[in-house]
């Protein structure tokens, strides 16, 4: 739908590490050159083919700002590394914030947002990188909710980074300004923990989504798996047609 959009402002929260998504049907789309190079996302995975849509779909002075898997910010499964090279080197990625766990109602997988800009106006070659982890309060064992406050620090840090007058500051532990010379030498990680100044192992790894995302992966080669066996039976038989 909609093939000729183009949006000056995009919002969205697809669904997280979605793996029925087709994706084996769609691997000559337009939208996977949207980076100047063809880059199809992985089919066991929708996440990085939602972020080409989005480009894709952005009008040349377009935003975009969406919900995603923290897993997002690290993977480099099938082509994943290279589409988020690529975002960087052409500067499309303005802002990142990392997420609280148990936001979600539907799901346990830790989020972060992500903030594309088509044309960079300000901050031309600098990516902000916000770890909001620690932010909001439990409502329940299973559930966390961000204050009005929280939610106004990080919207005011942001504006305040776009804003040239906007009297900015790096803040330790919590938001830092990185040129894409230092997200160079990161290897294109984006995890906003490798840039705020907390340690790795603190940011990197989590359970549940790896395993998630492991999971997805495995289901899309399993059914690449049967239809390929489909197919050798298909092409056995009339081997077997023929001979007789």
């Amino acid at each position: 739908m909609h093939k000729d959009l183009k949006a000056d402002y995009i919002i969205a929260n697809p669904p997280f590490n979605d793996s029925d998504w087709s994706g084996e049907l769609l691997r000559d789309d337009a939208r996977w050159s949207v980076l100047g190079q063809k880059l199809p996302p992985p089919a066991a995975n929708a996440n990085y083919a939602w972020i080409q849509h989005f480009i894709y779909h952005l009008a040349p002075t377009g935003q975009a700002g969406f919900v995603l898997a923290k897993g997002s910010l690290t993977t480099k499964t099938n082509n994943e590394g290279e589409i988020r090279k690529s975002m960087v080197e052409n500067d499309l990625i303005d802002c990142i914030v990392n997420l609280p766990t148990k936001l979600f109602l539907n799901t346990q997988i830790p989020a972060c947002l992500w903030f594309l800009s088509r044309n960079k106006q300000q901050r031309k070659g600098k990516i902000l990188f916000i770890d909001a982890r620690n932010m909001g309060f439990l409502v329940n064992r299973k559930n966390r909710e961000m204050s009005d406050e929280d939610i106004a620090l990080i919207a005011r840090t942001y504006h305040n980074w776009r804003n040239p007058d906007g009297n900015y500051e790096d803040v330790k532990g919590f938001c830092n300004s990185a040129s894409i010379e230092r997200v160079r030498e990161l290897d294109y990680v984006v995890t906003p923990g490798r840039y705020v100044g907390l340690p790795d192992d603190e940011d990197d790894f989590d359970f549940n989504e790896r395993f998630a995302s492991l999971k997805a992966e495995f289901e899309g080669q399993l059914k690449e798996e049967e239809k390929l066996n489909a197919l050798i039976l298909k092409n056995l038989g009339k081997i077997e047609v023929k001979n007789g």
